[in-house]
């Protein structure tokens, strides 16, 4: 434990929990809903019944976004997930049905994979429902310069801007297709980049990386991810002359366009640890640095908005200004976090102790269960039970090394959030003789495992292996059959292409399963031998992941990771592999 970053906490497990009872504690606005981590502003009610909704959110650790941003001109509600983790879909689903009304909802997600695929989850579960919302990823990031469609521009310190902007135009009563349309051009205007010069760690953990005394890294991710560079420490003047230059940079293919004669509003955004001293002496010279070039910095913004914990370093972030930009970052907001205006609550000065929302029973809505879906008899159910233990078994034996495999691009936590979920459903299967799943049923038993899987491991690889589940479901509800069930493998390939944006080739999980899905067409014809072609097909899939080791990653995390860095395989299409083995053996025995 001795390397153990210190921290004042109460309980490292309950810390987010412990966080937002004291946020609402001292902000007589707002409110928690209960069962859910939500933050709702105080007249949400109102929102619901004449305005369109405003709702956002991600992972913990980097406050005050995003739940510091909730009030009346700003955010309606705010989603945040654990210390640097998306949040589970079930509390955005709960934020949306106690927030949206007729007007609708706009979700405002920051371009990072695992946001992406818990709150689409959410967004795709609420329409079924009859909800009208709709979800806009926000990336503004001019450090990565490559175009990979799953990774792209990451979501920083501009997203406070667009959500400012969202809400005052909800405020003002406009439409959903008004905001979304408004929402998507401010994107498009906005760049940003941030420096770092010592990390930041998640409580109960040391640094997530480090930085030479020497040295200050160049574009970093808010999560600590490795930025596109380093340079030696220099004057501020000079690192924010490299910073701008990059930003503005007409070879930079992630540059934001600011010519001379334009007007913009500059955000000059704390990381965590930085001083008053430092950062408004970066705001003097980065509007130094634009004036001299002929543009106007009409509006000033200094402060923490979106941070990294305790990390040291600053993010800018230049938006180009047009005059309902310019109206709706002035607009009143009763939102706390707002660095530059801050009126009293409309509840009055006496702070009180708010009890918890409960929603109606009417607002709740109970999830869909699966109907008349095909039952198997009890031999297959028994030999289901059996694959569905070998599989979860497999990913627990292989966490280290899937931890291993990560550290290169990642976290250095695949192996061990699959193993979560590997855990949680092995928990809830029971045993052979009492099965706790309905392995009778395999429509049902894969929606089941798809929310528990959602539930327990959380991110981008719980977000993924959802939609898997939830998608190769429908394939096996009228018959189950070797024919069904590649058909539901192809259908679950489907969704993740969907929803996570990468295609087979971009160095993902999608490679394996891909290259077994083409193998295990044969299965259609009904004079092909089942174990041999599985056999083909495992072996189709283990090649292909050995195969990540020497492609370019164009998806996912990786893709922010220099490419002699990228040696070994990646770890999902690892993963894949392993559990694919571990299905052929189980069937084999």
């Amino acid at each position: 434990m001795a390397n153990v970053t210190k921290k004042l906490l109460d309980s490292v497990e309950t810390c987010v929990d412990d966080m937002l009872e004291g946020l609402v504690a001292v902000n007589p606005g707002l409110r928690l809903l209960a069962g859910h981590r939500v933050v709702l502003r105080e007249d949400w009610e109102d929102v619901r019944a004449n305005k369109v909704a405003v709702v956002s959110g991600g992972g913990s650790g980097h406050e005050p976004a995003y739940h510091g941003f909730v009030g009346s001109g700003l955010l309606t509600a705010a989603v945040p997930g654990n210390i640097f983790a998306s949040p589970p879909p079930d509390d955005v689903l709960a934020a949306l049905r106690a927030v949206t009304g007729p007007a609708g909802a706009i979700v405002l997600v920051t371009n990072y994979t695992g946001d992406r695929l818990t709150f689409g989850i959410a967004v795709e579960r609420a329409r079924a429902e009859g909800l009208q919302v709709e979800m806009v990823c926000i990336g503004e990031d001019c450090a990565v310069s490559s175009k990979d469609k799953t990774a792209g521009r990451r979501g920083l310190a501009g997203t406070v801007f667009v959500q400012k902007i969202a809400g005052a135009l909800s405020e003002e009563g406009k439409s959903l297709a008004e905001i979304v349309e408004t929402v998507k051009n401010t994107i498009s205007s906005m760049g940003t980049m941030g420096v770092c010069l010592s990390p930041c760690s998640v409580p109960g953990s040391g640094p997530m990386f480090q930085v030479p005394q020497d040295t200050i890294e160049l574009g970093l991710g808010v999560h600590g991810e490795a930025g596109v560079g380093r340079m030696k420490m220099d004057t501020a003047e000079k690192v924010v002359e490299t910073v701008l230059n990059h930003m503005t940079n007409p070879d930079n293919t992630s540059r934001i366009e600011v010519k001379k004669g334009d007007s913009v509003a500059l955000l000059v955004n704390n990381l965590g640890s930085t001083a008053y001293l430092e950062l408004y002496i970066i705001a003097r010279d980065a509007i130094k640095y634009l004036e001299t070039r002929g543009v106007s910095v009409e509006r000033t913004y200094v402060g923490p908005f979106v941070t990294s914990q305790e990390m040291a370093g600053m993010s800018l972030t230049l938006l180009r200004l047009d005059d309902t930009r310019r109206r709706c970052l002035d607009a009143q907001t009763t939102a706390h976090a707002w660095f530059p205006m801050c009126p009293s609550p409309s509840t009055g000065t006496l702070r009180t102790t708010r009890t918890r929302v409960q929603l109606s029973t009417d607002t709740q809505q109970a999830a869909t269960v699966i109907a008349g879906a095909t039952k198997v008899d009890k031999d297959t159910a028994q030999q289901i039970f059996h694959v569905v233990s070998a599989v979860c078994n497999s990913l627990m034996t292989a966490e280290e090394q899937l931890n291993d495999l990560d550290r290169a691009c990642g976290d250095g936590d695949c192996g061990s959030t699959l193993a979560k979920g590997a855990k949680a459903i092995l928990s809830a299967l029971g045993s052979a003789d009492m099965p706790g799943l309905p392995c009778q049923t395999p429509a049902v038993l894969l929606q089941e495992m798809a929310t528990i899987v959602e539930r327990s491991m959380g991110g981008a690889s719980g977000g993924l292996y959802s939609l898997f589940l939830t998608a190769g479901a429908q394939s096996v509800m009228t018959s189950v059959t070797p024919a069904s069930w590649t058909a539901a493998l192809k259908a679950g390939v489907a969704s993740i292409i969907r929803y996570g944006g990468a295609d087979p080739g971009d160095r993902t999980m999608l490679d394996p399963l891909h290259a077994a899905t083409e193998v295990l067409k044969a299965l259609h014809e009904e004079t092909a031998d089942t174990m041999a072609t599985l056999q083909k097909a495992v072996e189709a899939a283990e090649s292909s992941a050995q195969r990540t080791a020497t492609m370019a990653a164009r998806a996912g995390r990786a893709s922010y990771v220099s490419t002699d860095r990228l040696t070994r395989p990646d770890p999902g299409a690892q993963a894949v592999a392993i559990w694919m083995r571990a299905i052929y053996s189980s069937l084999g025995k």
